[in-house]
């Protein structure tokens, strides 16, 4: 798909996603602090996760070095809904989908996974934006990122 549109929910029914469904999966640390006062992971922390996961796989991919590269991918929209608990001290497995690819953006889709279940307990969606460092406006998606994103999405 080459629209550059950020206007997330691609995905009919997210409920439906399995763990094979996203061809990137990550295995994260929860941690003590995660935890709100009602026993779960707060909210803000599917967040993080879903930054540190997509980050890592791109920079693994792609050999780009964040502090230095001359674009970069801001996030211009994003959501999650929440199916069932996640909470510490149990490891979250983070999967990550394409769902579409623009020529400067691109939306992914993540799946948390409790340890063992193939069941979504949570599904987000992040449209991403790619800008100029310098300048900071909008750019063509960079080739060896739009290169990984490609191999994902036919990979689904």
């Amino acid at each position: 798909m080459t629209s550059d549109a950020t206007s997330l929910g691609n995905t009919a029914d997210p409920r439906e996603l399995r763990r094979s469904d996203f061809p990137e999966i990550q295995r994260m640390t929860t941690r003590w602090a995660d935890n709100d006062m009602y026993g779960h992971l707060n909210n803000a922390v599917y967040y993080e996760l879903f930054d540190a996961v997509l980050n890592a796989w791109l920079i693994r991919e792609t050999g780009t070095d964040e502090v230095s590269t001359p674009t970069l991918g801001v996030v211009a929209e994003s959501s999650c809904r929440f199916y069932a608990e996640l909470a510490y001290p149990e490891p979250i497995d983070v999967g990550v989908r394409v769902e579409r690819i623009g020529t400067k953006s691109v939306t992914f889709a993540f799946g948390l996974f409790a340890q063992g279940s193939d069941d979504i307990a949570a599904h987000g969606l992040w449209a991403q934006v790619y800008i100029d460092r310098e300048q900071r406006h909008s750019v063509p998606i960079p080739a060896d990122v739009r290169a990984v994103i490609e191999r994902a999405h036919a990979a689904q």
